[in-house]
């Protein structure tokens, strides 16, 4: 369950259009998912001050207002963002723009819609090596590259030149045509940008829905996943893979005109649970030569029609199969495909209330409850409060994870002592405890080390299915139906600091 935006305290400046908060304040991004959650994870700005925009200008005047580029901070939008109130603002931690929105050489930023909601009209969000980066809960319309106004190259959301992690949730993206009425992407990725998730977001109305690498030889990008996502009177580029790993679960795609998921110059895309309707073409490899490949499952296919193969034209179907393997770092959990058109119009695009799936085909609202503004200091292990029967499963298991911080151990969390620890590379990340043979576990204690950061949000996976056994905040025991697995993993999403966990344990009862 992800945490919702914190609302900023404090009147609204008429002049610039935003406000700022004397506290600090969580991201929304208590829920972050797929391959964003990898490369260290992505938070956004989380842990910084909170600031109100009403404005363009004001969200500029915000990045630049900073103490430097990487210092967090969250912007809270509402209104309508146009080029008539965005204008260029200068300063140390900016590289800011008077015809788009800019985030160029920053990180740890979280723009989200508030109150009565954000809509970014005919002015794109750009972002340029960049890393860190949360988009939540607003809508971007009609930008052109052609005609009147222009901006962001004609795309909605675009990244490019060395973007890490990047996390574009219940978003809506939409033109009014194709190239040819002046419009480009809905979501585009090139020149090295990785590690990017699209999550209950919707994209219509438009010729292309967004690519990955820009031409055959761009191959730097990749490890891209979109889920629960609606792709809605799209004429092609589904996505357009080129090079790189993408995973589409759980997507509805509907009137996709002429083509849909093209992987090509040897991508791979892992294509499981979608629900494709009333499309042409959904999957294969389209107007080049050069192959792409795919591993699907689970798909289901209501009125699509195929075209037969004929020189750069490769449909996967009438009757799609796998022809490689995709291997995915994360844990998910898979709606079934019949009822994806349900839950994705429950869930999907800005002003759904953040109401996401957890795999039962039936909605769930955020965390009611928001924490607010925390200073954790010097926390320390409370203890279990429901302390385990039988032998810690953990001592002489193995252990691996996303990534970890200089000084650190994976091993640390399996070895029974408090006074070693293991902490990601940054504020969040995973750590898993695997056995050779499946195990029976049905409680897990999480010690943390003096000095922790606070756990702001975690969830407990099944490794071997993706399933979520369990989610929370801060340490201590925590029960599930028994389940045997090989490994088990702890991913924590949003944290206060950064977070020293002492000892994973696990028991059988």
């Amino acid at each position: 369950m992800r945490l919702s935006a914190l609302l900023a305290a404090g009147a609204l400046t008429a002049a610039t259009g935003v406000a700022l908060s004397s506290t600090t304040a969580s991201a929304a991004t208590g829920g972050v998912t797929g391959y964003a959650t990898q490369n260290g994870g992505t938070t956004g700005g989380a842990g910084g001050q909170t600031v109100r925009a009403t404005t363009g200008t004001a969200i500029h005047q915000a990045l630049c207002g900073r103490a430097s580029s990487s210092t967090p901070i969250t912007i809270q939008v509402e209104g309508t963002i146009n080029h008539g109130n965005t204008t260029k603002v200068s300063g140390s931690s900016c590289n800011t723009a008077a015809d788009k929105i800019e985030l160029k050489q920053i990180s740890n930023v979280t723009i989200v819609g508030v109150g009565s909601g954000a809509v970014f009209d005919q002015l794109g969000i750009h972002i340029r090596e960049a890393s860190n980066i949360v988009i939540q809960n607003v809508t971007v319309r009609n930008v052109k590259k052609s005609g009147s106004p222009t901006s962001n190259g004609g795309d909605a959301i675009g990244m490019e030149s060395d973007v890490r992690n990047v996390w574009v949730d219940h978003v809506t993206l939409e033109a009014s045509g194709g190239e040819s009425e002046g419009y480009d992407g809905l979501f585009d990725m090139k020149d090295n940008t990785q590690y990017v998730t699209l999550s209950y977001s919707v994209l219509r109305n438009s010729g292309r829905g967004g690519l990955i690498g820009s031409s055959e030889s761009d191959r730097s990008n990749g490890y891209v996943t979109f889920h629960h996502n609606l792709y809605e009177n799209i004429d092609s580029r589904a996505p357009l893979l080129r090079g790189g790993i993408a995973h589409m679960y759980n997507n509805h795609y509907k009137r996709l005109n002429e083509s849909g998921i093209n992987s090509r110059a040897g991508a791979r895309a892992k294509v499981d649970n979608n629900y494709f309707e009333d499309s042409k073409d959904v999957l294969g490899t389209f107007y080049t030569d050069e192959a792409g490949y795919w591993q699907v499952g689970g798909n289901v296919f209501d009125n699509v029609t195929w075209s037969s193969r004929s020189g750069d034209h490769n449909p996967a179907g009438p009757n799609p199969t796998s022809n490689t393997s995709v291997s995915i770092p994360y844990g998910f959990t898979l709606d079934g495909a019949n009822c994806v058109p349900s839950v994705v119009a429950q869930t999907a695009g800005a002003g759904k209330g953040l109401k996401v799936s957890d795999g039962s085909c039936t909605p769930q609202s955020p965390d009611p409850t928001d924490p607010g503004p925390t200073d954790p200091g010097e926390p320390t292990d409370p203890g279990p409060t429901d302390p385990p029967a039988g032998t810690n499963l953990s001592l002489g298991a193995g252990a691996d994870g996303s990534s970890k911080a200089s000084g650190t151990s994976y091993g640390n969390v399996i070895d029974g002592s408090t006074s070693t620890y293991w902490s990601p590379s940054g504020s969040t990340g995973a750590v898993s405890v695997k056995w050779g043979t499946a195990t029976t576990v049905s409680k897990v204690t999480i010690r943390l080390a003096s000095g922790s950061g606070a756990i702001g949000a975690y969830r407990l996976l099944n490794h071997d299915t993706g399933a979520v056994l369990a989610s929370g905040s801060g340490s201590g025991t925590v029960s599930f139906s028994p389940v045997s697995l090989r490994k088990i993993t702890l991913e924590i999403t949003n944290a206060s600091g950064t977070p020293r966990i002492a000892e994973f344990e696990t028991y059988a009862s």
